[in-house]
């Protein structure tokens, strides 16, 4: 049996910590940042973790990961 591939897509957007959280990117920061609020725009700069109830979708495009 051949080995199972990892999303490339997947692998550029996730990353697992030491502890096994993933966390992403928020979206939308790309342009048309001028109608947003200081307030946004900085609070969608962090980083944010996966939610434990994606995680089963998360470990079949990264199975090497975990």
């Amino acid at each position: 049996m051949g080995k199972m591939k990892t999303h490339s897509g997947s692998k550029k957007r996730f990353k697992v910590t030491a502890s096994g959280k993933v966390k992403h990117k928020k979206q939308g920061q790309r342009h048309l940042l001028t109608g947003d609020s200081g307030n946004q725009n900085r609070a969608s700069r962090r980083s944010v973790l996966v939610a434990k109830n994606n995680m089963r979708a998360l470990k079949k495009v990264l199975p090497y990961s975990f």
